[in-house]
């Protein structure tokens, strides 16, 4: 089968600063205490997934969901490894990613068609169709500033579903915004489904999860535990999600 995605030993690690300040950085520094602290996000991830996947990211906070998402968007290089995409790769990691706030809705239309690889054209061929899906209405002409984070989704969400990606990749963002959009969002991923696109996606609502995708991937501390059909690795989140409420309240109670 032809490969949309290839993730090769994907490995990514962060720098955790300790102090704040230069009096945090002093007093740390006398008491022979660390001033930082490498923290591996990925640890060799690896996974194939092949044109029309749908694909969920699953696993509890600080997983490495997110950051395996960005990888794969190109917004942040992997340490080591290699991450190869067929086609155009868009999306929504974040909120508002790829508007500028100080720009008007209609300029970042374009703005973000760019960013996504769209040429102008292009956008003008599809303008309308955005504008007429994301339902901003009078704010269209107004700085992005302005928009509620609702607004900042609906508009953000409309590019990207218009850019008519190879690859989508979807993180948390349709928590944001009124049902009705939500289930307008959901509609379309369902379109995309059924027309042989290739998604990726990390909710934190399993349903939604279960309804629009087929396989699942859990991280658990930046590695692959579980590859494979998307029960399973939903009944694998809920049941870790159980174990942490019940360790947290344990520990408030000891």
């Amino acid at each position: 089968m032809t490969q949309a995605l290839v993730l090769d030993r994907v490995s990514k690690e962060f720098t955790l600063r300790h102090a704040r300040s230069i009096k945090n950085m002093t007093v740390r520094a006398l008491r022979r205490e660390r001033l930082r602290d490498r923290f591996t996000a990925l640890n060799e991830v690896s996974a194939e997934l092949a044109v029309g996947d749908s694909v969920a990211l699953l696993g509890t906070n600080g997983s490495g969901k997110s950051t395996l998402l960005k990888i794969i968007s190109g917004v942040l290089p992997p340490d080591r490894g290699r991450v190869l995409v067929r086609g155009r790769v868009a999306g929504l990691i974040e909120v508002g990613a790829g508007l500028h706030p100080e720009l008007t809705g209609r300029e970042n239309v374009f703005l973000n068609g760019a960013i996504l690889g769209m040429d102008r054209a292009e956008t003008l061929a599809k303008f309308d169709a955005i504008v007429e899906f994301a339902d901003i209405g009078d704010f269209l002409d107004q700085p992005v500033r302005f928009y509620s984070s609702g607004m900042f989704m609906r508009l953000a969400f409309s590019i990207a579903v218009h850019t008519d990606p190879d690859v989508f990749l979807i993180d948390e963002v349709l928590a944001v915004g009124d049902p009705l959009f939500r289930e307008k969002c959901i509609a379309r991923l369902t379109e995309f489904r059924a027309s042989g696109r290739t998604m990726v996606m990390v909710a934190h609502d399993v349903s939604l999860l279960r309804d629009l995708c087929s396989r699942g991937i859990f991280l658990e501390r930046g590695q692959v535990v579980w590859d494979g059909d998307i029960d399973t690795a939903a009944d694998l989140l809920v049941r870790k999600r159980k174990e942490r409420r019940a360790a947290i309240a344990a520990g408030r109670t000891a």
